[in-house]
């Protein structure tokens, strides 16, 4: 096998341009591989944590009358909340609303939750703080979709419990940021008890955030759904996403591996001299294929090595300052921040390595095993058989 690794290498440096051409298309498509995986994971991971933080805590406790897809459930999708489960559970009361800022009218969802809270990152503690008599407060999106700044006063219209309209001016105290959009667009926050008193629904709740404490027990007219179904639904948008993205670096896989077929091929038809000299010196035949092959699976490692000394330093940079992301993203309707930040996992490396390094091998194989077929006194003769 030594002997084999030492031809191999000093064919393929003898080879000169066409090696090294090999070699920068194959490690360029190793780089894109562990690039897109890297996104994709460090996507996941930052889209999952955030919207733990901000949105879906350890799990909800929903209404059976609510249903997050449905808004005609908002009317009805609440009831008296159990007072025994407020220890690991936060309850949060929905109802729809229309605010007129600048006289335009923006439909809206009234979220009312505990100003005491700290299951979410929402800053509720601002509703403390504040001396207004209904104060509010948004995300970012929701203040640059209604052009609202903190201090701004601004018309709301809801309904109560019988159907019946009202209206008040609500103060804007805090405008948080966050990459969920799912707290954000479309959404104004109040104390629970002032949006309680509002529309008659005293101890009411839609929906409750469980913290880490909580263990989940059957409770009449209410369902839970844990964080893990939650996050499905993100799962499978990442899942599809890492499919798509896959045919690019398949594709770049796919010509670097055919250039690599190609080589041995015209290799092997232009060096039979040299195979029949090997049979002939007592070679076998087998070992004239591996020394073949591992001069095909060679380019694998030269091509991590010439993509180590690119590939290193943008993956670190990329790591350090993140990837940024067009505005127009941000109205996605799923955690995505300004800046994702790639991850580079050793599993991805190392699974990049092989998938590389074995490809490379079985493509130099196949034309390689044609060797077995020759007749070393025609290959010494440089005829074919």
């Amino acid at each position: 096998m030594k002997l084999a690794f030492q031809l191999a290498y000093k064919n393929l440096i003898g080879a000169g341009v066409r090696t090294w051409l090999n070699v920068a298309v194959l490690s360029f498509a190793f780089v894109i591989i562990i690039f897109f995986n890297g996104l994709m994971d460090g996507w996941n991971q930052q889209a999952r944590t955030d919207t733990i933080a901000w949105e879906y805590g350890n799990g909800n406790l929903r209404n059976n009358a609510y249903d997050p897809f449905d808004p005609f459930t908002l009317q009805d999708g609440h009831a008296v909340f159990p007072s025994e489960l407020k220890r690991d559970l936060t309850p949060i009361l929905i109802q729809q609303g229309t605010i007129y800022p600048e006289g335009r009218m923006v439909s809206v969802l009234l979220k009312g939750i505990n100003p005491d809270q700290n299951i979410l990152e929402i800053p509720t503690e601002a509703f403390k703080n504040s001396t207004a008599k209904i104060p509010v407060i948004i995300g970012n999106r929701m203040a640059e979709t209604a052009k609202l700044k903190v201090g701004d006063e601004v018309l709301l219209r809801w309904r109560d419990k019988n159907g019946t309209f009202d209206a008040t001016n609500v103060t804007i105290v805090k405008i948080f940021d966050t990459t969920v959009a799912g707290v954000d667009s479309g959404q104004l926050w109040l104390p629970i008890e002032t949006l309680c008193e509002m529309t008659g629904l005293q101890e009411h709740a839609t929906i409750a955030i469980a913290n880490s404490n909580y263990t989940h027990k059957p409770v009449e007219s209410w369902n839970f759904e844990s964080q893990q179904a939650m996050l499905q639904n993100l799962d499978d948008i990442i899942g599809m996403k890492k499919i798509s993205t896959s045919i690019l670096y398949l594709l770049l896989l796919a010509i670097a591996l055919l250039a690599i077929f190609d080589t041995q091929v015209l290799s092997i038809f232009r060096r039979q001299k040299e195979i029949g000299t090997y049979i002939a010196l007592g070679m076998t035949r087998s070992q004239v294929v591996r020394i073949f092959t591992v001069e095909g699976s060679m380019y694998s490692l030269l091509a991590m090595l010439v993509g180590c000394l690119y590939g290193i330093p943008l993956f670190i940079y990329l790591a350090t300052t993140g990837i940024g992301m067009p505005q127009a993203s941000q109205e996605m309707g799923i955690s995505l921040a300004d800046r994702i930040f790639p991850i580079f996992g050793i599993q991805l490396i190392i699974g990049t390595i092989l998938l590389v390094t074995i490809s490379a091998t079985i493509v130099s194989y196949l034309p390689a095993k044609k060797i077995s077929k020759m007749d070393p006194v025609l290959a010494l003769k440089g005829k074919l058989q």
